[in-house]
């Protein structure tokens, strides 16, 4: 079987300054909320197009206690839609009031080892990896969500508590990497 390696639980933030698509930059280390959610994400997927309702309300419900960071490393030169001025009009048009970042050369994602879109990675005070995949069980669409993981997970790191689930397989597209990006697969 073909796999990826993944970013160990317990892992500590991989720290990046990153450019919005406005001509901000930000660093994942410059956040003092409680918590740091890193969700890798696009405009044209329609896992996250399913799922960035749930995201936005969720960064509204926990507002000053967990800080949302959205990434785009998708190659907007083969899929245009993920361009920066079309992640401007995606964040309008969803509501998206968090950092939305742009990793054009691609090493963010890599770094992390993430894979799909959306995939979340959710850091402790100490800023340590403590959940890792998807938002819920039904990113394509709303109505079918019967698990919502990222929320159980922040809720049970509020309270002091380790997530219910650590890990689950992030259901999404792939990142669209540039030639040459690809991360290294395993065989195992």
């Amino acid at each position: 079987m073909l796999q990826y390696p993944e970013l160990p639980l317990g892992s500590p933030l991989i720290d990046a300054e990153l450019p919005d698509p406005r001509g901000g930059r930000y660093r994942l280390s410059q956040f003092q909320e409680p918590l740091l959610a890193v969700v890798f994400m696009c405009n044209h997927c329609p896992y996250v197009k399913g799922s960035i309702g749930e995201l936005v309300a969720l960064a509204e419900k926990y507002r000053g206690k967990v800080a949302f960071v959205g990434i785009n490393a998708n190659d907007y030169g083969k899929y245009p839609e993920d361009s920066p001025e079309g992640m401007v009009a995606f964040a309008k048009e969803h509501g998206i009031f968090f950092p939305y970042l742009l990793d054009e050369s691609q090493e963010v994602a890599k770094a992390y080892r993430a894979l799909r879109t959306p995939e979340v990675f959710l850091f402790d005070e100490r800023r340590l990896l403590r959940y890792h995949g998807r938002v819920n069980d039904s990113p394509k669409d709303p109505t079918k969500v019967q698990s919502h993981d990222l929320e159980a997970a922040i809720e049970a790191l509020l309270q002091g508590q380790n997530p219910p689930l650590l890990e689950v397989p992030a259901i999404g597209c792939t990142i669209k990497w540039k030639p040459g990006n690809e991360p290294e697969v395993k065989v195992g």
